[in-house]
């Protein structure tokens, strides 16, 4: 089923409940999916269409409850939170910090990497394997204490 379908669906099931928070996130959703129909991309949205659209919604969010927590609103940490639960559910599963470690050395044998001069070796292969699957800031973190040693 196309994210497309998927999310009208929920959001005729958000209303039905009455659920404000899951129905307002949907609803921002369903119009990413329609702004990139009318953004003259003359094409069908194709899955790494949807996997990119879904993954910068989720970013927005985990930045936005980062400056909230900063400046103490948690009542808006709360609501992004749970923004960033709904998202996360059309999302494929997210690796764990170990999963990723493992991914990330089975790349560095693959390419040779062994030291920090090998980053840009071994960083753009793990974010295209391990995108969607995993944040690029916690591969980032991992590719680096893989190649300091630590």
């Amino acid at each position: 089923m196309s994210l497309k379908i998927q999310i009208n669906e929920d959001l005729k099931n958000a209303m039905k409940e009455g659920d404000k928070i899951k129905l307002e996130t949907i609803r921002s959703l369903r119009a990413l999916i329609l702004e990139f129909e009318k953004s003259g991309a003359a094409r069908e949205m194709t899955p790494e269409d949807e996997l990119k659209l879904l993954t910068s919604a989720a970013k927005k969010r985990k930045e936005s409850i980062e400056q909230f927590k900063n400046a103490g609103r948690m009542e808006l940490v709360e609501k992004e939170s749970a923004e960033l639960k709904i998202i996360e559910a059309y999302l494929p599963k997210q690796l764990t910090p170990d999963e990723i470690f493992e991914e990330i050395k089975k790349i560095a044998l693959e390419v040779g990497a062994k030291a920090k001069e090998d980053f840009p070796k071994i960083m753009p292969v793990a974010a295209k394997n391990l995108k969607g699957k995993a944040d690029g800031k916690v591969i980032k973190e991992l590719v680096e204490k893989l190649l300091s040693g630590n």
